[in-house]
C-alpha cells in the first residue's frame, strides 16, 4: 500500500508523542503537535482535522503497515502505548519489503566496481548488514560509528532538498557562545560530513562570506521563496575543502606546507592512515618518519596533531610549531596544578 510522506510524518509525529509517557495525550493534543509537525517539514498551515488522526490511529493499529501499535484509550480520552518499549521505529520489515530491498542492494553491488560508484561501498555493507540484521534477527555483523544522541539528523533530508531547489532559510541557530537562539536568513549550498558530525555551508543573507553551521545547533528552520536565493559564485564547492582537514576555513585560506615527524612506534599508523590525501613521505629510518601535507591551518588540524600526544613533532611552519607548543604547555600547566592540589 502506497503511503504519502505527509501520512508518514503523521505517524512519526504521533508514534513520538506516545512515547513520552511523562505526559498524557488527548486527541486535541496529538491534532496540535501533527499540526506543527506538518508545518514545519512541509509547509502545511491548514492543520489537521480530528477524523484524520483517529483514522491514523486506527491505521497504527492495523497490520496494512506492519505496526500493530498498542494504542490503547484510558480514561476514554488519554492516548498512550500499552507496551511502554513500543515505537513504529522498531516494527520489524516486512517479508515483501525485505525481498525489495534485497533486490536494490544486488543491484547497487553490481554498480559498485564503477568510478562513480566507488563511494558506495559503506553504504551497500550498512544496507545489507541491516536487511538481514531484520529480516533474520542475527546480530551486527559490521559496526558503523554512530552517534544515536546526536541532534540535527533529522534536518539531513530537508536541508538536501533546499540546496537543490536553492531555496533560502529562515535558520533558528544557538551557537555554543550564545545564550538564546538567533533567527537569520541564510542560503545553504553543501552538506558535509566531520567525524560523525554534520555542518551546512552556507551564507549569511546581510554578509558576503561562508558560514559553517553545525545541524546540532539548528533549533528549527523554514524555507523562503526559492526567488529570494543568492548564488554563491567562484567557489568549485566539488573542492573547497580538499585543502584543510575538517570544515574550518575562509575563501581566503590557502594549504601551507606542514612537516611532521613521527616516532617508529606511530609510523605504520600514519602510513596506512593518512592525515591528508596530499600526505607524501619525506624521510623514514630506525627512529621514525617525516611526512609533509599541504593543508590549512585549523582548529581540526591542531586538533588532529595534539592527538598524537608524544609520538608526533611539528617541524614547520613556524607558526604552526609555536601554537602546538603554546597548546602543550599550557595543558601541562593544567596538570601540574592537579598534582600541586
Amino acid at each position: 500500500m502506497a503511503t504519502n510522506k505527509s501520512a508518514l510524518i503523521r505517524y512519526k509525529t504521533i508514534d513520538k508523542c506516545l512515547q513520552n509517557r511523562y505526559r498524557k495525550w488527548t486527541l486535541d493534543d496529538l491534532i496540535e503537535k501533527v499540526s506543527d509537525a506538518l508545518y514545519e517539514f512541509e509547509g502545511i498551515t491548514t492543520g489537521v482535522s480530528k477524523r484524520t488522526i483517529q483514522a491514523d490511529i486506527q491505521f497504527m493499529r492495523s497490520d496494512k503497515l506492519g505496526y500493530n501499535a498498542p494504542i490503547v484509550v484510558t480514561d476514554r480520552k488519554f492516548y498512550n502505548y500499552d507496551d511502554p518499549e513500543y515505537s513504529i521505529t522498531k516494527s520489524p520489515i516486512k517479508e515483501e519489503d525485505v525481498d525489495k530491498m534485497k533486490e536494490i542492494v544486488s543491484l547497487l553491488k553490481q554498480f559498485n566496481g564503477f568510478q562513480y560508484f566507488d563511494e558506495m561501498s559503506e553504504l551497500i555493507a550498512k544496507l545489507e548488514n541491516n536487511i538481514y540484521k531484520s529480516a533474520k534477527k542475527t546480530p551486527n555483523y559490521i559496526q558503523f560509528e554512530d552517534n544515536k544522541q546526536l541532534k540535527g539528523i533529522d534536518y539531513l533530508g530537508r536541508l538536501y532538498q533546499a540546496i537543490l531547489q536553492k531555496k533560502p532559510l529562515l535558520i533558528e541557530y544557538k551557537s555554543f557562545k550564545s545564550k538564546q537562539a538567533i533567527k537569520e536568513i541564510y542560503h545553504p549550498y553543501l552538506l558535509k560530513e566531520y567525524r560523525n558530525r554534520w555542518f551546512l555551508i552556507t551564507r549569511n543573507n546581510k554578509g558576503k562570506l561562508l558560514v559553517t553551521l553545525a545541524l546540532d545547533r539548528i533549533e528549527a528552520f523554514y524555507e523562503l521563496d526559492e526567488n529570494l536565493f543568492k548564488p554563491y559564485e567562484g567557489i568549485d564547492f566539488e573542492t573547497y575543502f580538499s585543502e584543510c582537514i575538517g570544515v574550518t576555513r575562509s575563501v581566503k585560506d590557502r594549504p601551507q606546507k606542514v612537516i611532521l615527524k613521527f616516532n617508529v612506534k606511530n609510523t605504520p599508523y600514519v602510513k596506512t592512515k593518512p592525515l591528508h590525501h596530499s600526505q607524501q613521505i619525506l624521510q623514514e629510518d630506525e627512529t621514525g618518519m617525516i611526512v609533509r601535507i599541504d593543508v590549512i591551518p585549523n582548529f581540526e588540524l591542531e586538533r588532529e596533531i595534539l592527538g598524537f600526544g608524544e609520538s608526533v613533532e611539528v617541524l614547520g611552519p613556524r607558526n604552526l610549531k609555536r601554537l602546538i607548543q603554546y597548546r602543550v604547555a599550557k595543558n601541562n600547566r593544567v596538570y601540574n596544578t592537579e598534582n600541586d592540589s
